[in-house]
């Protein structure tokens, strides 16, 4: 594992330990990094600690994220969602830990969200609702579906950009190694400690892989692969149906 930490002078009010770190795992996102980091760029200024692990991109992404000096650290790792946000979560520093995807963005105030949370005890762990952007019609309806399902489930997905305490993060191992659902995963271990704190305040996510894919296509065959994963079937067969299938 590589890193380079990164100090551009920005004013920091929390500096010496932010309440809250932001883990951005990438793979092959280089026209992604800057407008996502550049996004964060108020939180970071209010004490929020940004984190970019790469996963070995074959298309600079390390090096569009460490040339812009818009993260605290810029870290590459083996390949796999889980295993980058695990090893970012190793290096963090905040208190809270908040798992978000490149093409995701988080509220305005998420950080003063987050905070209320952790000094009042209100949930170990949540995530936020979604919103999804983009031209297919669809997209609301699978944004609403999508919230309301893991309200009555208790089960986050990435796209939700989860949040966890350190302490309870650290208790459970972290993510688990799957190569496939382990937000999924993570969710089922977490739950049986704590239920979520399911907040209606919404993230944006890129309606990308829904509109490249097809709407219909692609809840179909996520339903499938979620079927399959609540049957047994092992992740490592699911991942190699989703490259062969569904990754858009």
């Amino acid at each position: 594992m590589s890193e380079i930490d990164i100090n551009n002078g920005l004013l920091r009010s929390h500096a010496a330990r932010p309440h809250v770190s932001i883990v951005i795992p990438v793979l092959n996102e280089a026209q992604l990094v800057i407008p996502a980091l550049s996004a964060l760029t108020d939180l970071r200024a209010r004490g929020c600690e940004i984190i970019l692990v790469d996963g070995g991109s074959d298309d600079d992404s390390f090096g569009v994220a460490t040339r812009s000096q818009l993260a605290d650290r810029v870290m590459s790792s083996g390949r796999g969602r889980a295993r980058q946000m695990n090893e970012g979560a190793r290096a963090a520093s905040g208190t809270v830990l908040l798992f978000l995807h490149v093409d995701t963005r988080l509220p305005a105030d998420a950080d003063r969200i987050l905070r209320q949370v952790v000094d009042t005890g209100t949930s170990a762990w949540g995530r936020f609702d979604v919103h999804i952007e983009g031209r297919n019609r669809l997209l609301p309806v699978i944004a609403f579906c999508m919230n309301l399902r893991s309200r009555l489930t208790g089960i986050a997905t990435g796209d939700q950009a989860m949040f966890v305490r350190r302490d309870l993060f650290e208790r459970v191992s972290g993510f688990p190694l799957l190569p496939l659902m382990e937000d999924i995963a993570m969710s089922r271990i977490l739950k049986r400690i704590a239920m979520p704190l399911c907040l209606w305040v919404k993230v944006t996510t890129s309606g990308r892989r829904w509109e490249k894919g097809g709407a219909l296509r692609t809840i179909l065959l996520m339903w499938r692969l979620r079927l399959a994963y609540f049957l047994g079937i092992s992740t490592e067969r699911l991942a190699r149906s989703y490259e062969r299938q569904g990754r858009f």
